[in-house]
């Protein structure tokens, strides 16, 4: 774009005024490469898209829109999972065959318990973990009998009491490496579970029957930081655990069953 001066503002205005127009043609036709026409290609427009064009403009466009961005990064991360956690509370918000673990994600023996609950957690096929929690809930999964793989994500410390109890289906849980805890009877009367590899997290103690009537499971992985047993953690587990080492919960005897899974895997 052509610098002009003031001048040459001027005299150009001067020529786009009417009132300079007196004794002219009202018809008069303007050819191409004419001069009134170079004059009028060349008046300069004041605001409009012309200006959206320019340098400050696009100066200002991006300052307000990086400020703009920037404020509404800060507001979802601060607000967002709480919009998502108060939303799924009720079943309905749940798409099909899903079931959301979030922030407020304990369920008391009543509701789990219900008729309601009951049928709903036959559809669940798929577990869908929210970003900011650490726990499974209590229950959270309690008799999903169709759910056949669960892949827990890093961040989640404990697994609550019952979380997957009854999961006739699950053959297949992916551990991370944060967790700390297994509650009582997370996974117990999960017949076609065979696998379930604690290796490489940091778990310190498996509850109270977390793992019986697992009557197909054939390996267990503990890592170094385990600590203790609840009683019967593995009641029933004939495939993993020799009948002639005993699973109750005293304290030489867990210390008998920690070797023993140690000593094969």
């Amino acid at each position: 774009m052509s610098k002009r001066t003031s001048g040459d503002l001027s005299n150009v205005l001067e020529i786009a005024n009417p009132n300079n127009l007196e004794g002219r043609d009202d018809e008069e036709e303007v050819f191409e490469g004419s001069e009134s026409d170079s004059a009028a290609d060349d008046t300069p427009a004041i605001g409009g898209d012309d200006f959206m064009n320019t340098d400050d403009f696009r100066r200002l466009f991006v300052g307000l829109v990086s400020v703009d961005i920037l404020v509404a990064m800060r507001w979802l991360d601060n607000k967002w999972h709480k919009v998502v956690e108060k939303k799924l509370i009720e079943f309905e918000d749940e798409p099909y065959g899903e079931i959301y673990v979030h922030g407020v994600n304990d369920i008391n023996w009543n509701e789990a318990h219900s008729d309601a609950r009951k049928e709903r957690m036959k559809q669940v096929t798929k577990v869908v973990s929210l970003l900011n929690i650490t726990k499974v809930g209590d229950r959270a999964c309690y008799i999903a009998s169709n759910l056949v793989v669960v892949d827990i994500p890093e961040g989640i410390t404990s697994i609550g009491w019952n979380s997957f109890w009854g999961c006739k289906s699950l053959n297949h849980t992916t551990f991370p490496k944060s967790l700390t805890s297994i509650g009582n009877r997370s996974f117990a009367n999960c017949p076609s579970l065979v696998k379930v590899d604690l290796l490489h997290t940091h778990v310190q103690r498996l509850g109270t029957e977390a793992f019986a009537n697992c009557t197909s499971l054939k390996e267990m992985k503990v890592p170094d930081s385990l600590q203790n047993f609840g009683p019967i953690v593995f009641q029933n587990c004939s495939n993993l655990v020799p009948s002639d080492i005993d699973v109750h919960g005293v304290r030489d005897v867990i210390s008998e069953v920690v070797a023993y899974l140690r000593s094969v895997q």
